[in-house]
């Protein structure tokens, strides 16, 4: 078989970063809409997460049980977790009052033994290697932790310091953010470092940059949720049927 055609995730090329960034800002603002948005259903960080979690789960069997990439059904994945990445982030820090800064820890630890648990199990990292069953639960376990940390650090850039925050304007935190994903994309490109390692670094900061980018265009630019998420589902169709007819060409080529 085809070796593209035995994948279970898309290749790590640039238009998977674009792809991620929007799919992770349009679950921000989502996830707004869902629970606190004036404009949206406001049902709160607790109804929305048991709303968007058995959609997810769904969608993850779904996603692991078919053979090959399917990309309207990846990216569908990607999208909920990225909206229950948003209000599970707000549910723990908010609801529960653990704090932007302790929740981002908590989840840090979370994350870091989902990787130890991965490497113990004798399953590759590499996202490159993600074709069993195993690997790829492991991989979307990671992603699930890595879209709730990426909320909460958002949150704890972008907040005041009298709420647990760093006080940093959501612009300043969205340029920050970029920065500092420039600096991976120069580091894979000029340096022998772990490749496993700066994906992953650059999964998690994707989503405080797409937190943060959504509610600059939302709320900063008073383009509100409703508006901005049209506009990223357009957008994020748009790059999705691209993959489904790039990836069925491959298809006929085999």
């Amino acid at each position: 078989m085809n070796e593209n055609l035995r994948r279970k995730i898309p290749l790590v090329v640039a238009s998977f970063w674009v792809m991620k960034i929007t799919a992770t800002t349009l679950g921000e603002t989502l996830g707004d809409y869902l629970s606190k948005d004036p404009e949206g259903l406001m049902m709160g960080y607790a109804k929305s997460t048991a709303l968007i979690v058995p959609i997810l789960l769904a969608m993850l069997f779904w996603q692991i049980s078919r053979p090959g990439y399917r990309p309207f059904v990846f990216w569908s994945v990607v999208l909920a977790t990225s909206t229950v990445g948003t209000t599970l982030a707000d549910l723990i820090d908010r609801t529960q009052g653990l704090g932007y800064g302790w929740g981002s820890a908590l989840l840090v630890a979370l994350l870091a033994a989902v990787f130890v648990a991965w490497r113990a199990s004798g399953e590759p990292l590499s996202v490159d290697a993600v074709q069993s069953r195993l690997t790829e639960a492991y991989y979307w376990a990671a992603i699930v932790i890595s879209n709730t940390l990426g909320t909460a650090l958002g949150d704890y850039m972008a907040k005041d310091a009298k709420d647990g925050g760093l006080g940093l304007s959501v612009g300043a935190s969205t340029l920050l953010i970029g920065c500092a994903l420039f600096l991976l994309l120069l580091l894979w490109r000029h340096t022998a470092l772990s490749r496993v390692g700066l994906f992953w670094a650059a999964f998690v900061l994707t989503r405080p940059f797409g937190a943060t980018s959504g509610d600059f265009l939302a709320e900063e630019m008073h383009f509100g949720t409703t508006i901005v998420s049209l506009i990223l589902a357009l957008v994020l169709g748009g790059l999705v049927t691209r993959e489904f007819f790039k990836q069925r060409a491959v298809a006929l080529q085999s």
